[in-house]
């Protein structure tokens, strides 16, 4: 065998080591999904806001305790979501320091617009059950 063909055959994704082969899979579907967001005006970033917000969480500390990241970064996602009309901010009656976030019928409806994008975005897998299962165990293991 020719050592180009043998190289080439090396750098098949199949032949890849799993660390490069996740980080590419999961690049590629990052990319997807951030795409499919953006055609319907949402990030990903705003779509864990709308979630949690749908699940009950209405203060931003806690949004960006559940979301796993700073304080200010949850900020700027709020922002964007005010100015977009899809969340709304007032001040607690109870508390001075903390505003009380809620979704906006227009923020239920971009919500909404997203169920189900998963299985036109992402590719079908022969387990998705297992799949699920492992990425859960990474991520676990990690956190």
């Amino acid at each position: 065998m020719d050592t180009r063909v043998a190289e080439a055959e090396e750098h098949r994704p199949e032949n890849w080591p799993l660390g490069r082969l996740l980080g590419a899979a999961s690049r590629a579907v990052e990319r997807a999904w951030a795409e499919a967001l953006e055609q319907r005006g949402l990030t990903h970033a705003g779509l864990i806001v709308l979630h949690l917000l749908e699940l009950g969480f209405d203060s931003q500390s806690d949004l960006a305790r559940m979301a796993q990241v700073e304080p200010q970064t949850m900020s700027r996602t709020v922002d964007r979501l005010v100015r977009e009309g899809l969340v709304t901010r007032t001040p607690d009656p109870g508390d001075r320091r903390r505003h009380v976030l809620a979704i906006t019928d227009a923020g239920r409806s971009a919500f909404e617009g997203v169920r189900g994008l998963e299985d036109d975005v992402f590719p079908a897998v022969a387990d998705p059950a297992a799949l699920r299962a492992a990425l859960l165990q990474i991520v676990s293991a990690r956190s």
